[in-house]
């Protein structure tokens, strides 16, 4: 992964409202000052890996290099906290460049909305009833019915969350791949799933909307009672996230596919 060739003057600083993310807000301000993020060379977020989420969603378009240091529960994205020469480590740190889902979901009401998803879209029944979903890849269908309490696709970088508890696979970062991941499903029971090409359209049809609904999630953003879903990658958007040399995420990738 490449570094950051260049300096970084103007920090800005967002905190989640954690009482260690909030003390780590303070003692950096203090120390580095906190610059307006549109100013900013970097943005330093401090909590774990759901503010790291929400500050690559509202920073989503303005290719701001983000820094996370750990002062939250889960820290996958994010690198260990210090305080100690920070602008240094900003300057040495690695980069990965991720590319986030685009979804388009129409509800019962022929309505449509959109998303966009860092980690994974997911279709989830909204009933006991179980969900029957009908799956086509770039136009062809590829699974007549899936029955299932949901389905999911997933990038590389979300590919070690909701997609990893569900059996799903672990992708290296930098792998052109998407992983298409059932949940609990009834049947086909076998069936565990599909890797494939990140420029790959994806395509589900609801089957029985009225009496199996069915809810769509891009990361935090939901729909309720959708009767399609189309997802793909938009690879227009890069989103910039920094690690610590040894500590980048595509060694967290892979050391996560050795953990038991």
């Amino acid at each position: 992964m490449p570094t950051l060739a260049r300096k970084f003057n103007q920090i800005s600083f967002i905190a989640s409202e954690a009482p260690d993310a909030l003390k780590a807000l303070d003692e950096l301000t203090a120390l580095y000052g906190n610059a307006k993020p549109e100013q900013a060379d970097a943005i330093v977020a401090l909590g774990g890996d759901g503010l790291m989420l929400s500050t690559l969603h509202r920073y989503l378009n303005d290719k701001i290099p983000i820094y996370g240091m750990n002062r939250g529960s889960v820290g996958f994205l994010t690198n260990e906290y210090t305080t100690e020469n920070l602008r240094e480590r900003l300057a040495a740190a690695e980069i990965s460049i991720i590319h986030p889902l685009s979804m388009r979901a129409v509800d019962r009401d022929g309505r449509v909305h959109h998303g966009l998803a860092i980690n994974e879209v997911s279709l989830f029944r909204q009933t006991h009833q179980a969900a029957k979903l009908k799956i086509a890849i770039d136009g062809q269908v590829r699974l007549e019915e899936l029955s299932c309490d949901g389905c999911l696709v997933a990038t590389p970088a979300g590919s070690t969350a909701y997609n990893l508890s569900v059996f799903g696979p672990i992708l290296p970062i930098n792998a052109q791949l998407l992983a298409l991941t059932p949940i609990s499903a009834f049947r086909p029971r076998r069936w565990r799933g599909a890797l494939l090409p990140n420029q790959a359209r994806i395509s589900f049809e609801v089957l029985e909307p009225d009496k199996r609904p069915v809810n769509a999630v891009a990361d935090n953003n939901e729909t309720r009672s959708v009767t399609s879903v189309d997802i793909v990658q938009a690879s227009d958007i890069d989103l910039l996230l920094m690690f610590d040399p040894g500590h980048s995420l595509d060694e967290r990738i892979l050391s996560e596919q050795f953990r038991y």
